[in-house]
């Protein structure tokens, strides 16, 4: 597709990446219903521990990143990513079922691991599909608008769940089987609704992760992978957000609107700083995301008092919508073409060690020294990783 000044950014976005946004706000819808709940639910239902609930979200979460190297690097090898993203979101699709039936903590992490590989099985193929498909002059506003539909699913979920929670009187098994309906139709439109383009490569040089392929990943590409994972150490998972505001005294039915609250900032913000990505300096705009998540750390750690909780998630989700877009673009922007996937794959793969240890280390401060000291820590890292873009501004990593 050629790209036209004569038409607004959005009208030249090509119709898959439209589509791919519409598959993943479907399965963010059926994934939120849940996640949204589910740390009450731990917490209520299953009378978890918050260091249980921090390693379970830490893992599963891991366990996405990480599986999302080798499905990446099958895309390369294969020239195919579509074939890949529908496993994925089948997988996902069919696992929800499981948490409707968990009746401990252990059945809650098989159904998160399974659920979570799913992801990881179409994570790096879907958004390598998006950079093949999109002009690279708008790839930071195809990432956006991609991750904004995402996103506009991840305050739908926790809006739907909260109506049914009302509803069926706090009945949690009953929305984790309606959570099985937008699984299950995010599937169908990815099957009839994405074209995967002819012209995609296969790994011009045999085996992807082979040693001469991996020197093709110069230098700027693993310092877009450290700044990613720096970051991801310095946003640990977002089910502390939850736990966060049932401090507040918000009734168990109404905790899933900090998670809406947060994600109709990110799904706002998302698709602008995307756009913005193409002609502006990334690594200023990755330290004003920073800054913007040690403000979010500063307010969640100052009171738990439910306006501050609101105006604490509501920086969280700015800060998202600033940076997850363009780091995508940025890997997208400094891997071989044909290497794609595995790029997205590594640097998930990095970032999943992270949000493991991160999610870890916030369920120990959490249980040891209170909700404060956590947020606290937080903007610590978030301070040590504005240390570390800074330290690398003469890098090539920059637009």
């Amino acid at each position: 597709m050629t790209h036209t000044g004569a038409q607004p950014i959005w009208r030249q976005i090509p119709k898959s990446v439209w589509a791919l946004g519409f598959v993943s706000m479907l399965m963010d819808i059926s994934s939120e219903m849940i996640h949204s709940l589910l740390p009450i639910f731990m917490l209520t239902t299953l009378h978890a521990s918050s260091l249980s609930i921090g390693l379970i979200e830490g893992v599963a979460e891991a366990t996405a990143l990480i599986v999302k190297v080798f499905s990446g690097v099958l895309s390369d090898y294969l020239g195919k990513r579509k074939s890949l993203a529908l496993i994925g979101y089948s997988l996902g699709a069919l696992t929800k079922p499981l948490f409707a039936i968990a009746g401990s903590s252990g059945m809650v992490l098989t159904a998160r691991l399974l659920d979570r590989v799913g992801k990881g099985i179409r994570g790096a193929p879907r958004d390598a599909l998006v950079a093949d498909i999109t002009p690279p002059e708008i790839r930071g506003a195809a990432f956006g608008l991609r991750q904004s539909l995402d996103t506009i699913g991840s305050f739908l979920g926790p809006l739907l769940a909260v109506a049914l929670m009302l509803l069926w009187a706090n009945d949690f098994r009953a929305v984790f089987w309606v959570a099985v309906i937008p699984g299950l139709l995010s599937v169908m439109m990815l099957l009839f609704g994405v074209r995967e383009p002819k012209h995609i490569q296969r790994s011009q040089h045999g085996n992807p992760i082979k040693r001469a392929n991996l020197q093709r990943l110069h230098t700027g590409y693993w310092r877009v992978v450290i700044i990613g994972a720096v970051f991801t150490l310095a946003r640990f998972s977002e089910a502390f957000l939850v736990l966060r505001a049932q401090q507040s005294g918000i009734p168990i039915a109404l905790l899933p609107l900090a998670m809406v609250a947060m994600n109709i900032v990110y799904s706002a913000t998302a698709y602008p700083f995307g756009r913005l990505s193409d002609s502006v300096s990334h690594r200023k705009l990755l330290a004003w995301g920073l800054l913007v998540l040690i403000a979010a750390d500063l307010v969640l750690a100052s009171s738990a008092d439910w306006r501050m909780v609101l105006a604490g998630v509501g920086l969280w989700g700015i800060h998202m919508g600033m940076t997850q877009g363009l780091l995508a673009k940025m890997v997208a922007d400094t891997a071989p073409a044909d290497l794609r996937g595995t790029a997205y794959g590594l640097f998930n793969l990095v970032g999943g060690i992270a949000m493991l240890l991160a999610s870890v280390l916030a369920g120990l401060l959490w249980d040891s020294y209170g909700a404060e000291f956590t947020f606290y820590a937080g903007a610590g890292f978030c301070v040590i990783a504005l240390f570390i873009l800074v330290a690398q501004r003469r890098g090539k990593a920059d637009h």
